[in-house]
This record gives C-alpha cells, structure tokens and sequence, in this order.
C-alpha cells in the first residue's frame, strides 16, 4: 500500500480534538468527533490492505492478525501497565474495582460494552475513568474480527455484490443509529447506540466505500474538483469540532457530517490541493504517526489529575496535561511501537506469545481487582476517623422503593414506567397526598427527611433535567399537581446553580416565574428549597481519604467557593417574594463560618457530591418540618 502522508495528517486531526474535548476546553465542544474521524480513517486503511492482498491472492488472516497485534497491542498493554500504580494508589476501592473490571473488557476487546452498561460517555462520572477512551478501540478490534471474515465469505460474488451487501449493512446500521439516538426513550438504548458496533459500523463503512472506490475507480482528475470537495470536508469536520457538543444526539445523521467529510478528504485530498499541502506538513504527520499512542495516553493522564486534584483543574495544567499525552505519545511510539512492528526485532510467535500472554496477565490483575472489591476488603470502617452513613445511590433508592408506594395514580403509571422510565414518583402512604415534591434529583432527596420528619402526606414528581413548565414530560406532571385538589402545598427544588449557569439569570427567572405562577393560579401553598453545597469531590473520596494520608483535607469547600454556588439567591429571594413563597435554606446545617462540610458528627452526609444522603435527608427534613409555617410538623 503506498504511503499518505495526508493520512497520518489526517490522524493528527482527529486526534487533537479529542484530546482537548477531553480536557474540557470549549472551543472543542465537538472534539469527540475525532473519533469518528479515526472509524472512517480505520476502515478505509484496513479494506485497502485486505482486498489489495485479495486481488492478488495473497492474503492471510495470520498475517493479518499479526499486522494487527503489533500495531495495537504492545503500547494498549505499556498503557495499562503504567496505570497500575497510579490506580492502586490514588482511587478509592469502588473506582479501583471498576478499573479492575475496565481491564478485562479491555484485554478482551469489550470494553465498549462495559462502559455501555456503566454510564454514559457524557456522564461527569466517565470523565473519571482511566480507561474510558478505549470503548473505540474495542469497536475497531471487533470490526477487524468480523471484516476479514466478511470479505473471505462474499469475495467471490465480486465487487458488485459486496457493494450491495455493504450498502443494505451501511443502511441499516445508520438507521439503528438514528432510532438509537433521536427515538430512543431508555437510555440504555441511547447509551449503546453510543458504544456498540451496530451502530458505529456505518461510519466503518465510509471508509470501506472509499477504499473500493480508490482501488478500482482512482482518484478524481479534475484539480478544480478535487480543491473543492477536500475544502469542503476539511470544513465539515472543523464545523463538527467547533458546532456540535454533548446534547448533539449521537451517532445519528449530525454524525454524517464529520464521517463524510473524512471520506472527501480520503478521496480528494490530492497533491496540489490545499488541504494535502496542510496536512502534509512535517509538523502535523508527526502528531499523526504518534496519534495512537496520544490517544491512549491522553485520558489516564487527565482521569488521574482529576481524582487527585480533588477539584477544578486549572487551563494550565490541563494544558499541560495535553501536552504531556504527546509527549508521553512520543516515547511510546519510538521505544514501544516501532521495535515491536519491526519483524526482524521480534518474530511472529513472540508477538502472539506476548499478546496472549499479555491478554492473560491484566485481566488476572483486574480479576483480582473487582473480586477484593478494590482492596475494600482490607479496610475497615475502624482504620477511619468518619463512618459512611449512607454513601450509595443504589443504598438510597432502594430504602425509598422498599419503604414507600409507589404512586398510586393509574394515569402517571400508564404514562412513564416508574423507576425504569423517565419519572419517577412515589408517595409517603396510600392516603391521598396533600404535599408534593416537585423538581429533578435535588428535589427528590428530600423526600425522606420529610416525610419522617412531619404529619403531611407526600408525593414527589420528578424527571431528570430541567423541571420546567412547557416541557412536555413536566407539564404533564405540572398539570397533574395543579388539577389534584387534595394537594395543598408543592415544594420545589432544582440545581439551582446548575441550572442558573446553563441558562443565566434572565431565562431562568421567565421558566421559573412561568412555572410558579400556574401553581399559584391553582391556589397552591408554595415552598422554595435553596440547595445544598455541591461539593468538588464525591463522598466515597471523602471517606477513604484518610487511606491516603490527605490529612488537611477535612471534606468541605470554603464558604467564599459557596457563595460562588449562590449567585441565583437573590433572584430566588424576589421571586419567593413576588408568590408570596416559603424560601428555605438547608446549607446551615452543612456551612459555618469558614467552610461547608460534608461530614457531620462522623458521619458522612452525601452519596456524591451533591446529593445528600438518608441521615441528611432526615436532618433537613427536621429543619424544614421545624422553619416551615405551612408543613405539619410531628
């Protein structure tokens, strides 16, 4: 296969953008785009080579198979290796556990269906996770297991037929991907359209096309063609870059945009185009010769900062971070992946010798990882200065579901499945409600505490996101509040500061206002909660903290960092004023003078870092039972 150096400049695009996304930079919105980038660059490179060999009856998938394992494996293995120590160190055991389990998917080409059924890409947790960047490798490696495959069964039929038979897979997978991402109500189905192959294989397949159409049909001759078209794709995947971000449903159609692009610049990026020139500069085929290795160094380096700097990471040292990635990228690639692609250096057994070997040893250390439970085993609440309370979500949802009715309301039943749907709602008793708690998770914590902690019969009505009037889901449980005449009272609670920061004061102020006043007109009593502390660690970092000597952390924030939370206060407090509003502010329990702690009489109050726990919930519930006028207290 002749070599282009507009190929590995290519990788360089794909993979600063990522690395920067990544890191958190705005600009780079879209910078996951890359990876789209990489499919299409992957598919294109690999088809090339298999049918190259086919049409001249060469192939071999033992040589494949070799081609592969030397380009992929000894820096994914040198990578994992190296995080090791870090991971040992620095996480706490139910993140070291994940870790361990993140290296037998790894080692066995599945991640991606690990970090599906974990979380979501987006999700602030996945930003945590060392080896989270892997799920595209784990697609690449089982397209490579089932291409060849493909190609041998079908080659045959000729080039004709197999376009065909790609063309109906490209269809079909696309379609998935679209259902997946923009029908698609679980978001388990919209997770996995995220991370599996069935619907990432389209963007595989752009590449493929490319390669058939260069292998028997070339390049354009028109220069004036080929400038604009590799224009004109260079500035789709830049558009991507720049446009698209977390909420751009994904992989769907907007994913058309960048793969696309990749297939126009892979056919017409020609010498004597701008674009080649561009991407043929020394500078930019450098980053792209070590772009495998950036990639697989950028995320540990960055998930570790972040577990250890318990906090906002500065742009300068995430600058730096970046930096780091390449230039760790650089020894990898010149100590790592070149010796082992070399044949003359190691041989065809050492190479399968050492991948199954490899492949054999990390998923036995992640083995022994998520079987001691992250070394959680060997500690002891006793060995700590604090005890956990109740630091769980799964602890905390299943004491309400246990201990509390679901809500007996046929209509809200038919309409979203409880717990597994988008809504949640349950009720403190079979008796009709005359309370509702309405608002997203930050309302929902405190429905424990209040209902012990008072003679009222509760309901909450929650959906994650914005718990707005206008919105459909939330009108629908807005409108069911407002009509239910055994419903005096509604308290409502949001992340406020959250929620302030997305939208600012003005369009926060006009859906709050808005969603208010239709419980007003309705005649209901109304009850502002302020919010909590939103801490910069999770509470499982605070109880294991002093396993790691961080004896000046005291799990708390300074006030002046809260007061930072609370710049919505003072559009709360006019609105509060304007309806007429109970406003009530939890944060003393939490808040002294010089710092708001999530630990209170040894005992941990949150279950990350912003939700509280069952001991909080109950001691909020006391203080709002105790400051409110309107709520009966026991």
């Amino acid at each position: 296969m002749k070599y282009r150096a507009e190929i590995d400049g290519l990788r360089a695009l794909a993979v600063i953008p990522v690395i920067l996304f990544h890191a958190g930079f705005e600009w780079f919105s879209g910078g996951f785009v890359g990876v789209d980038v990489f499919f299409v660059i992957s598919g294109y490179l690999i088809t090339t080579i298999i049918i190259s060999e086919m049409a001249e009856g060469k192939f071999s998938m033992v040589n494949f198979y070799e081609r592969r394992a030397r380009r992929i494996l000894p820096a994914l293995f040198f990578v994992m290796a190296a995080c090791l120590p870090f991971a040992w160190l620095w996480l706490t055991p139910s993140d070291l556990k994940d870790f361990g389990q993140s290296l037998i998917a790894v080692s066995f080409f599945s991640s991606n269906m690990l970090f599906w059924l974990e979380s979501g890409y987006f999700d602030t947790a996945a930003e945590l996770k060392p080896l989270l960047h892997t799920w595209s490798l784990a697609v690449e490696e089982q397209y490579y297991i089932l291409f060849p495959i493909f190609l041998m069964l079908t080659w045959r039929l000729g080039v004709k037929w197999i376009s065909i038979i790609l063309s109906f897979v490209f269809l079909l997978s696309l379609g998935l991907a679209v259902l997946g991402t923009q029908y698609a109500t679980n978001p388990q189905i919209t997770s996995g359209t995220f991370f599996l192959l069935p619907t990432r294989g389209w963007e595989l397949l752009v590449g493929v096309f490319a390669a058939f159409y260069l292998k028997y049909k070339t390049h354009l001759k028109s220069r004036t063609f080929n400038q604009i078209l590799s224009l004109l794709g260079f500035s789709m995947i830049a558009y991507s870059i720049i446009v698209f971000d977390e909420t751009t449903p994904f992989p769907s159609l907007y994913a058309l945009i960048p793969t696309i692009g990749t297939g126009l610049l892979i056919l017409c990026a020609v010498p004597k185009t701008i674009v080649h020139n561009l991407l043929s500069l020394k500078a930019i085929v450098g980053i792209g010769l070590i772009s495998y290795s950036a990639y697989l160094w950028h995320q540990p380096l960055l998930a570790f900062a972040r577990h250890r700097a318990v906090g906002d990471i500065s742009e300068v040292l995430l600058l730096i971070l970046c930096s780091a990635s390449l230039v760790m990228a650089w020894l990898s690639w010149r100590f790592v992946e070149k010796p082992f692609r070399n044949k003359h250096v190691f041989s065809r057994k050492f190479i399968f010798v050492f991948s199954i070997a490899g492949m054999i040893i990390i998923s036995a250390i992640g083995i022994y990882a998520d079987v001691k439970n992250g070394w959680f085993d060997y500690v002891t609440t006793e060995n700590l200065d604090i005890t956990s309370g109740d630091i769980g979500h799964d602890e905390f949802h299943l004491y309400v579901k246990e201990n509390y009715s679901l809500c007996s309301d046929e209509v809200i039943l038919s309409k979203a499945p409880v717990w597994d749907g988008l809504i949640r709602c349950q009720q403190s008793s079979d008796n009709a409600p005359d309370v509702a708690i309405f608002g997203d998770s930050h309302a929902e914590h405190l429905f424990l505490g209040l209902n012990a902690e008072s003679n009222n019969d509760y309901i909450y009505l929650i959906r994650g996101g914005d718990a707005f009037a206008g919105e459909e889901t939330h009108q629908y449980l807005i409108d069911y509040i407002v009509n239910n005449t055994e419903i005096k009272t509604v308290i409502y609670s949001i992340y406020w500061h959250k929620k302030y920061d997305r939208y600012g004061e003005d369009v926060l102020n006009e859906r709050l206002t808005q969603t208010l006043n239709l419980f007003s007109q309705a005649g209901k009593n109304l009850i502002i909660v302020a919010d909590v502390p939103d801490f910069i660690f999770d509470a499982k970092f605070c109880y294991y903290v002093k396993m790691f000597n961080e004896k000046k952390h005291k799990c708390g924030i300074s006030i002046s960092d809260f007061q930072s939370q609370r710049r919505y206060l003072p559009m709360l407090k006019r609105i509060a004023s304007d309806f007429g509003a109970e406003l009530l502010d939890p944060s003393v329990l939490f808040c002294g003078d010089e710092e708001c702690n999530m630990v209170k009489d040894r005992t941990i109050l949150y279950r990350d870092n912003d939700h509280i726990n069952i001991p909080a919930s109950i001691m909020v519930g006391k203080f709002l039972t105790q400051n409110s006028s309107i709520l009966d207290s026991d």
